[in-house]
């Protein structure tokens, strides 16, 4: 079998400064790539690249980025340096939940901010960057969408709308580049231990811990190493969907808790 190397090829990972975003970018340290580091805070985007340059010898190029800034993006990614405009895989993980709050309470705000970011932000930076890899004949797109894009569970009313729009968009976009060899992947995980829930509820920490009391959440390293594996398939391989659950889920309102 032959494996793609990933070794020098140019990764732009969005949501890099924490949670899987920042384990995509070690993993694929450690894999030889170099790394385009973007998410909105630039001090996290810093400790997350320090920690890797301890390890690995990557070339890392950081940007302050807010994908749900459409011009911000636009600038961000057509001014990349020379040598770092060749983006090979692009890993589209920024994303966020806001409240679990039924429909007529909810919050006009934070549906704007979840659509603007998991759609918008998604389908900006994606438009940025595959015009060149079609250009240049190579490339591959991974999404981090949800199994929440699979299942609609109680409150989650906008947020897994958002995510079954990542997941048609996944399609819609493996179809649009049928006939170039530029694959597209979609990486679904259920409960994934992170900042997501602490996210979703405004900071409030001890809600957030009980998402995860009692059970074996996934880890940001176990869903990371599924990406890498989705880049490292042979080029006849398209690795198109991979839904990921803890062994203690069997579905998005099904949880085994001990």
């Amino acid at each position: 079998m032959n494996m793609v190397s990933i070794q020098e090829q140019i990764v732009v990972i969005t949501g890099a400064s924490s949670g899987i975003g920042a384990s995509c970018a070690k993993m694929f340290a450690k894999e030889g790539a170099s790394l385009i580091l973007a998410a909105r805070r630039r001090d996290k985007l810093e400790q997350v690249a320090t920690e890797i340059k301890q390890t690995y010898q990557s070339q890392i190029y950081l940007l302050e980025m807010d994908v749900s800034d459409r011009h911000g993006v636009a600038t961000s990614l057509t001014s990349l340096p020379e040598s770092w405009r060749n983006v090979d895989i692009l890993v589209n993980n920024a994303g966020l939940s806001r409240g679990l709050d039924k429909l007529q309470s909810g919050d006009i705000e934070n549906w704007e901010e979840m659509i603007d970011t998991n759609i918008k932000g998604l389908l900006y930076v994606t438009r940025s960057l595959l015009p060149g890899m079609v250009e240049r004949n190579q490339g591959h797109i991974i999404n981090i969408g949800s199994i929440a894009g699979h299942q609609t569970y109680p409150g989650g009313n906008v947020y897994c709308a958002t995510k079954a729009a990542v997941r048609a968009l996944s399609q819609g976009l493996k179809m649009d580049l049928l006939g170039t060899p530029i694959r597209v992947s979609s990486v679904d995980p259920g409960t994934v231990e992170t900042d997501f829930s602490k996210v979703r509820f405004r900071g409030d920490t001890e809600k957030a811990a009980k998402v995860y009391q009692g059970m074996n959440p996934l880890t940001p390293d176990d869903i990371a190493e599924i990406v890498v594996f989705c880049a490292t398939r042979p080029a006849h391989v398209n690795l198109s969907e991979v839904l990921v659950l803890a062994t203690d889920q069997s579905s998005a309102t099904m949880i085994h808790r001990h």
